[in-house]
């Protein structure tokens, strides 16, 4: 149970410093709409998947986002 805290409290610091990496250090336009929405973490803190959304009801700004955060994912 103590490692559920854990796991939950570094998610959420995740979260806040991509979106903050996302705002400050991403130029690129693409990805300027783009707010993370979840971070999901294994137990064991080896590996994170994060959710995003886009503001945006157009599908070809999905993939452009998309396509901006996999060229931005180094900076990441």
């Amino acid at each position: 149970m103590g490692n559920s805290f854990r796991v939950d409290r570094v998610g959420m610091e995740i979260n806040r410093e991509v979106n903050e990496i996302l705002q400050k250090k991403v130029r690129d336009l693409r990805v300027q709409n783009v707010t993370i929405t979840d971070v999901q973490m294994l137990g064991d803190l080896s590996a994170a998947k994060v959710f995003y959304t886009i503001h945006s009801t157009l599908a070809s700004d999905n993939q452009t986002a998309q396509t901006g955060l996999d060229t931005a994912i180094g900076t990441i």
